[in-house]
Parts: C-alpha cells; structure tokens; sequence
C-alpha cells in the first residue's frame, strides 16, 4: 500500500469515527431524556451558549497554566476522572443492569473503571479513539438535549470564530494541541498511517512552521557557495526536443506529492467532532418535523443534513491538512453542520424562523 492510499484509508477511518459519535449520540438522545440528563433548566435559553463558552475559556486558561506550571498531571486526572463520568453515563443506559447494588449497575460501573484504568495503563492509540467516541456520543447527546436551536445555533457560530482566532491568531490553540499530546488523553482522536505507529511513543506535535519546513518540498533559489551548475544532456531529464515519459512524469508527481505529507498518523481534536454533533442531536430532538424511521436512533432531514454538512466539512478539512499545515477545524465543520441544518429544514417545509429557534 503506497503512502497515497494510506492518507486515503486514514481519511475514511476518521469520517468513521465522526459518524460513530453522530450516530452513538443520536441513539442516546431518548435514554439520555428519559433519565433527565438535561444539563439546564430552560435549554432555550441563549445565554446558556454564551456560559458554555466562558466554561471553554476558563478551561482553556486552565490547562495552558498547567503546562506553564509543569502540573500537567491535575489535566490528566481531571480528563481521565470525566472519562469515567460521560463512561458511566453511557454503560448505564446501554448496560442490562444484571447485578445491582442498590440502584447501581454493577455491570456499568466496572465497565467504566474499566475505561479509566485502561487510559493510565496502556493509553494506546485504540484505547484513545475508543474511549474519544465514547466520550464524544455522551457529551453530544447530553448538550444536544440541554441546548434548544437557537443556542446551539449561537454555541457554534461562536466557537468557529474563536476556533479561527486561537489558531490563526493568538496560535494558543496550537501550544494546547502540542501540551496534550504527551498526556496520552482521549482529547484527540488519532488515526494511523502504518500499522507499525505507536501513539505512546509520539511526543508531540511539531510547530506549525518547522512542520510546514520539514513536509515542503526542498527547494534552492541560489546553488550552495563552491559548486558549479553545469549545463548537461546527459542529466536525469529528457534533452531537449524528446517528449516526456507520461507514466515517469506520473510517478514523479506522485512522488512529490507523497514527500508533501511526511507524518506517522493523522490527528483531530474530540471537541471538532462533539461540537457540530449538538446541533445534529438539538435538531433531532427540538425541531418538531416528520421522523425518518431509522432503527435505534432519533432522525430527521434537518438533523440528517446537519450531520452530513459535518462530513462535507470534515473531507474539505482533511484535504487542507494533507497540504502539510494545521487548520482551525469548526469554522468548517460548524459551518457545514449549519447549512446542511438549514437546507434540511427547507427541504422538510420548516420556515427559517423556525429552524433559527425564533
């Protein structure tokens, strides 16, 4: 398998995973209910999105102040200790309660220690990507149903901008991304390039710069001081006059194409994979529209186009990362869920003013 092929395997691998958290949450959404697991009183609230976005930054804050302060060890426990929660929260809704203590399910809650101790002893890169869709389906559904259309709607508008600015901006967002890496937490999702990667050996990623240096094609304005360039026909390119071979021609630009993207294994953030999955489950849950009869999960066209807006957004994000640069991911995800939310509705017969939660 040549290194093209494998970027397109891990790029269907991570479309996977994106649809595992869609689809996980949206199976949640009713047990989630059922069991009043609405995180607000009033979930059509929109300063409920703005409060959300402070508790964003303030964590932020937190962990850039750990990794400054060398206590990256509080973040790791704190990640791992909410691992076991959103864990719990899902085993004890999918988990038949066999064996009970009190109301305990036994059976849930072994399974979700189970989940924190494999994340402290053996945070491979399987356990991470399970765990991060685990955590991912939970989360999803348990905001999707705290937050009606409207601040939904406003909760991702928002976080694309700041997802743009932390990144292209102020770049913290990149200093967070490199810090987390050494932890070994379920706050990435990552997807191998070979079979022989090992997520327990990767140290981090590299600065956006020196990465863009390393995976750029290297190329000399000016020949190094000393040498001679010496006009020769009998180089390794056709003499003048000849047509070149199309098939080496092909092999030399795939060639080329395949130095651009030198890394062991594809990598994206849980939240870009959580925060568009709320407004797929909000519209699936709020927006009162004819069902699609769909087994096991709550859909409906409006929320059926979200979901698929993701994707279109995450393909076009994969194809701009593969050039070799890192890329704020929910100003497209965001923006895809979004219109793909808009033209299900429409196409569902829901006014816009409906649909915006007005």
């Amino acid at each position: 398998m040549n290194h093209r092929t494998r970027i397109y395997v891990a790029v269907s691998a991570t479309v996977a995973l994106f649809l595992a958290v869609q689809i996980g949450a949206l199976a949640l959404i009713e047990p989630f209910y059922e069991s009043e697991y609405q995180a607000v009183e009033d979930p059509q609230d929109p300063t409920n999105s703005f409060l959300y976005v402070a508790i964003i930054l303030a964590a932020t804050a937190l962990m850039l102040g750990a990794f400054k302060y060398d206590a990256q060890w509080l973040i790791r426990a704190l990640i791992v200790g909410v691992s076991v929660m959103l864990a719990w929260f899902v085993f004890a809704e999918l988990v038949p309660p066999i064996v009970t203590v009190g109301s305990v399910n036994v059976a849930a809650g072994l399974a979700s220690v189970g989940v924190g101790l494999a994340l402290l002893v053996h945070p491979e890169w399987y356990v991470i990507d399970a765990t991060g869709v685990l955590m991912g389906a939970g989360a999803a559904a348990l905001f999707g149903i705290s937050f009606g259309l409207l601040p939904a709607l406003l909760l991702l508008a928002v976080l694309a901008v700041y997802d743009a600015i932390s990144v292209y901006g102020t770049e913290h967002m990149l200093d967070l991304a490199e810090g987390v890496m050494d932890l070994k937490i379920p706050v990435v999702l990552v997807v191998p390039l070979t079979l022989s990667y090992t997520y327990l050996e990767t140290t981090g990623p590299e600065n956006i710069e020196e990465s863009a240096e390393k995976t750029s094609p290297q190329t000399d304005a000016n020949p190094t001081d000393g040498d001679e360039v010496v006009p020769s026909s009998s180089g390794p390119g056709p003499e003048p006059g000849l047509t070149p071979d199309p098939d080496a021609v092909e092999q030399t630009a795939e060639s080329e194409g395949d130095r651009d993207f030198e890394r062991d294994a594809l990598f994206i953030g849980l939240g870009d994979a959580v925060i568009p999955t709320i407004l797929v489950v909000s519209a699936a849950f709020f927006l009162e529209t004819e069902p699609l009869e769909v087994p096991l999960i709550a859909l409906n066209v409006p929320a059926l186009g979200a979901l698929l807006g993701t994707l279109v957004g995450l393909v076009v994000l994969m194809y701009m990362v593969i050039k070799g640069r890192a890329h704020a991911g929910l100003p497209l995800l965001n923006g895809g869920a979004i219109g793909g939310y808009l033209l299900g509705a429409l196409a569902s017969g829901v006014s816009i003013a409906t649909a915006l939660g007005f």
